[in-house]
């Protein structure tokens, strides 16, 4: 254990809240004060110390509405408790930026090295990930501790480090330390959607039907038409090499060769689902990949994972609740099998991830912008809703961002080039490029500022719980 610092000050309440406030650190950081703005790759420490506090804090406000029980639950080996997933990212900047660049580092508590390391091997032991809701203690009071510590620590480093203007002559130490905030702050953004995919399978499983975040009660509405859009095909260029920040499994740019194709301006709906099943989908193997007609049979699927059927009426387990299914919505929580499955039945495919790209670049579709001036979660900081919308119809391609993530057809492989970083860094992403499916897009529930064109997404082709739907695409024959 460290010695003490304005984090022990600050939780040295008798009754301390379960979640961790960060505006109890920020109020009493020196390194705060200056309200400077910008995005999380600016020069200035005000840039990073706002995108931190405004990182830290959505965390904080997704799990606010649970109960400690709530947050201990872990209900399949793909889900993570809530608080797992709290004290996994305050881990990765106290392993990542603070044991690398904190001068006299110590370790908060050594074994929570263990508990909160999911799979960087060349980090250390692991505890087995499907054994994370074994562990009661240390509870969510003790998480919010953890994470008043870390926040403390590192806003002292970035005060003492970051506290200059960048310039072309900055110390290499330096550009190190702004790259890996960076990407502690898009992996915790990762988690943030993470959190609320599990919780909500969590609360799937009670009886009791709860109500996680309650929402407003939207009326359903006829489903727009879907229209076809055209793109011309040729040599063009996918990937990402830019100076902005993306994963290192969306470089390097190169050369792709697309036949002419085109795209649905809208994803599929539940109605349009419901069509899908009452045409027997679940049960004509024709239909399906050879793997996938073998999960129908093994899991017995034959809706979308949170459907269930109630009489005549199909119902579906929301984050805000358990409700009549709405036809205008889109489908979501469906495995890529279920997508190409749903793609044969109605006579066309999936996209290719380098048609989606090229696709969106062309109809110069960009993720929604962050109102730096918000503070609720449901404003522009934060997601754009614990459920996916309806689409309201137009012109143009919609649902991109902000509804469901959208299968493809491209296994989840290395772009040409491609390297793996060195150190431990390098295992965020290249050893899982084997027995994936990538998605694009965005959901929902992907935290604001997060997604891009060139983000690539991947999930086993059997995965359901994320917040997966599907747009589909057909080949030009004319």
């Amino acid at each position: 254990m460290s010695a003490p610092t304005t984090t022990d000050r600050l939780s040295a309440s008798n009754d301390p809240p379960a979640q961790a406030s960060i505006d109890d650190t920020l109020a009493v950081h020196p390194a705060t004060h200056d309200s400077l703005t910008g995005d999380c790759l600016g020069d200035g420490l005000g840039d990073f110390a706002s995108e931190y506090e405004r990182v830290r804090r959505l965390t904080e406000q997704l799990a606010a509405p649970l109960t400690p029980e709530d947050q201990t639950v872990q209900t399949m080996p793909d889900v993570s408790p809530t608080k797992w997933h709290r004290a996994h990212v305050t881990w990765f900047f106290e392993a990542f930026v603070l044991a690398e660049h904190q001068p006299g580092f110590s370790m908060f508590q050594d074994t929570y090295w263990t508990l909160f390391n999911s799979y960087y091997e060349s980090v250390g032991a692991r505890y087995p990930r499907a054994n994370r809701g074994h562990i009661s203690r240390p509870g969510a009071h003790d998480v919010g501790d953890y994470r008043r510590h870390v926040d403390d620590r590192m806003l002292d480093l970035l005060s003492a480090r970051l506290s200059g203007k960048r310039s072309d002559g900055g110390r290499p130490e330096d550009d190190a330390l702004r790259a890996l905030v960076s990407l502690g702050f898009h992996h915790e953004h990762q988690h943030q959607e993470l959190l609320l995919m599990d919780i909500k399978h969590v609360m799937s499983r009670n009886p009791l039907e709860p109500v996680g975040y309650p929402g407003p009660r939207v009326a359903p509405r006829s489903p727009s038409t879907a229209s076809w859009i055209e793109f011309g095909g040729g040599v063009v260029d996918a990937g990402n090499s830019s100076d902005g920040f993306h994963f290192d499994n969306e470089e390097p740019t190169h050369a792709v060769f697309l036949r002419p194709f085109r795209l649905a301006d809208r994803l599929v709906t539940n109605g349009e689902w419901l069509e899908f099943m009452t045409d027997g989908g679940y049960e004509r193997h024709e239909l399906w990949l050879s793997d996938g007609w073998a999960r129908v049979n093994e899991e017995k699927w034959c809706s979308p994972l949170y459907w269930t059927r109630d009489g005549s009426q199909w119902r579906e387990h929301t984050l805000h609740g358990t409700r009549p299914v709405r036809l205008d919505e889109p489908v979501v929580h469906v495995s890529h099998y279920e997508a190409d499955a749903f793609a044969t039945w109605a006579g066309k495919r999936l996209p290719t991830e380098f048609e989606w790209e090229h696709a969106m670049r062309e109809s110069m579709v960009a993720p929604p912008p962050r109102d730096d001036q918000a503070h609720r979660i449901d404003q522009e900081d934060g997601i754009e809703g614990f459920h996916p919308a309806a689409d309201t119809g137009g012109t143009g391609m919609r649902q991109v961002f902000d509804s469901a993530w959208q299968w493809t057809s491209s296994a989840y492989l290395p772009y040409p080039g491609f390297t793996t970083p060195a150190g431990a860094v390098g295992e965020y992403n290249g050893k899982f490029m084997s027995g994936q499916m990538v998605l694009r897009g965005g959901a929902s529930v992907t935290p604001k500022g997060h997604a891009r064109v060139s983000y690539r997404n991947f999930f086993p082709p059997h995965a359901r719980w994320a917040f997966s739907g599907v747009r589909l695409a057909d080949t030009q024959t004319t």
